[in-house]
């Protein structure tokens, strides 16, 4: 008991390559960081400077992209760091830190997108009262629901973490997460209020995907007898919910590798643990950038500006 109370760094065994293809993955990951950096930016510097989008669906939006980058500085300069580095190791503060970023990232999301879905009921379905509703209050408030909440979910599962005494620091993943790190605690019995809480804050999300689903089954519903609601679907939902499917595949994907993750190729395994952290940070800027025609036409008219300079 005295030796697993001095746990004081974590080693991250998930990554097993030679020093040749570390460096063909680190020119792949840094030019793929860089682009999510570019992309999310692009669009957030988009939002902020132009003062005809300083509505609730941009505003809504630029806070989605921000927890993009977010989420990802948390796991690319640590994983670039590692494919430089012979001993891939993470200290014990360094990794409750990067597990905390990495489940405040996915709530987020969680929480945005069914913020958006309410932003798209009430303009779709109840278009006399939206401005009234969705104040620039009413959207403030949203969004720091969407932050703070589960800001201080992952804190309370951090704090119960950190009260486990572990029994092994290696961890078999890229990254440091909430799930693999109670897995080391050297007693079961010590682990049931972290699983009790983590069951309500499975419970919580699951209730904002029931919320997502409602809304967008009314939108659809008064959408279906009217060309003008159609349109507006087509226009401003479509990208909201090919971004929901995106990040239910993403999510099922870690669900499936947490589940049967051991019995896969290691490299498989890597692929389902990072695929959170490439696929929605990318997707999400470019989904929205080519179907929001004033958002496409404002980024479009700055680099021919820039070209003709």
């Amino acid at each position: 008991m005295d030796n697993v109370s001095r746990v004081t760094s974590f080693v991250l065994s998930g990554l097993n390559v030679t020093m040749n293809y570390r460096v063909a993955l680190f020119s792949l990951t840094l030019l793929c960081y860089c682009f999510i950096v570019l992309v999310n930016v692009a669009l957030i510097v988009t939002i902020i400077l132009d003062k005809n989008m300083h509505e609730p669906m941009y505003i809504l939006l630029c806070t989605f992209c921000m927890n993009g980058l977010y989420g990802t500085t948390g796991f690319y300069p640590k994983i670039l760091w590692d494919l430089l580095s012979p001993v891939h190791v993470i200290s014990y503060s360094g990794c409750l830190v990067q597990a905390f970023g990495m489940s405040t990232y996915v709530c987020v999301d969680l929480s945005i997108l069914a913020v958006m879905a309410y932003d798209r009921y009430v303009a779709i379905c109840r278009p006399l009262v939206y401005h009234s509703i969705m104040s620039k209050q009413r959207v403030l408030l949203l969004v720091c629901f969407s932050l703070l909440t589960p800001f201080c979910i992952s804190a309370m599962n951090m704090i119960l973490i950190s009260r486990l005494k572990l029994c092994s620091p290696y961890i078999a993943r890229l990254y440091c997460i909430n799930w693999a790190i109670v897995k080391l605690a050297c007693f079961t019995a010590d682990t049931i209020v972290n699983n009790i809480v983590a069951y309500i804050t499975l419970i919580i999300y699951m209730l904002h995907g029931v919320f997502i689903v409602w809304s967008y089954v009314y939108v659809i519903k008064t959408c279906v007898n009217s060309l003008e609601n159609r349109a507006k679907f087509m226009q401003t939902c479509v990208p909201h919910l090919t971004s929901l499917l995106i990040f239910l595949v993403t999510v099922l994907f870690e669900v499936f590798n947490v589940r049967f993750g051991s019995n896969l190729h290691s490299t498989i395994q890597n692929v389902f643990a990072i695929e959170l952290l490439i696929i929605p940070p990318i997707m999400n800027p470019l989904v929205y950038g080519f179907k929001l025609t004033i958002i496409r036409n404002k980024i479009l008219g700055g680099v021919t500006c820039e070209i003709k300079r």
